[in-house]
């Protein structure tokens, strides 16, 4: 039955409201809350930060190599930028005392972000046995091809900032980062390169591990 109330104009009936309103305003409201935190799903990590990925290489994930020997390093890599950004792109062969592949998550099909976190870890520890280094300059979703061909040097020991050893593990490391140019002594021109950290710059880097023999 309608409800109805008196008044002096006479008897007026109270709109009933539209079946199937309220429950659809219920439900919007609910999709409304769950988008605002974020429960309809947010885009994975590689899909939000700017990422380096392996586009190809003359090198294969623990490829051995000999202690001692001069390593030919070609690596083709893919930037995805996410903002702009501009600095340096690296590939580098680094060597570490300490780290070695085991405790390190360093494949290309491994899990982004935590390689990000295990890359930082190995540039702020090991020492480079070779490296090339391009300017780069990119915008959100641009993807620009950087190839590398380099010489490294595979050694039985060395001396990184933990000490001296024989060596943990050695990697093919592609990164980015700022840089600065300087004149070494020899009169040649050089760039001092300060790697972005991972999660401050939202940058994924990316590398594999090699098995050094004797």
């Amino acid at each position: 039955m309608r409800a109805t109330s008196v008044g002096r104009a006479g008897v007026h009936r109270t709109p009933r409201a539209r079946a199937g309103v309220a429950p659809a305003l219920v439900t919007l409201m609910g999709l409304l809350a769950l988008a605002s935190s974020g429960c309809l799903g947010e885009p994975k990590v590689e899909d939000r930060w700017t990422r380096v990925d392996i586009a190809g290489s003359n090198l294969v994930t623990a490829q051995q190599v000999s202690a001692g020997s001069a390593l030919p390093i070609t690596v083709s890599t893919d930037i995805t930028f996410r903002r702009i950004l501009t600095g340096y792109a690296v590939a580098e062969l680094r060597a570490s005392t300490s780290l070695s592949p085991a405790l390190l998550q360093l494949r290309p099909d491994a899990d982004r972000l935590r390689m990000a976190n295990d890359i930082d870890r190995l540039l702020a520890t090991s020492v480079s046995m070779g490296r090339m280094t391009r300017a780069i300059t990119g915008w959100d979703h641009l993807i620009q091809r950087i190839d590398f061909s380099f010489t490294g040097v595979v050694p039985g020991s060395v001396t990184d900032s933990l000490g001296t050893g024989p060596v943990a593990g050695l990697f093919l490391v592609c990164y980015l980062g700022s840089g600065q140019r300087i004149e070494l002594a020899n009169g040649m021109d050089s760039v001092a390169v300060t790697p972005f950290v991972s999660n401050v710059y939202e940058v994924l880097p990316v590398g594999l591990p090699l098995t050094v023999v004797p």
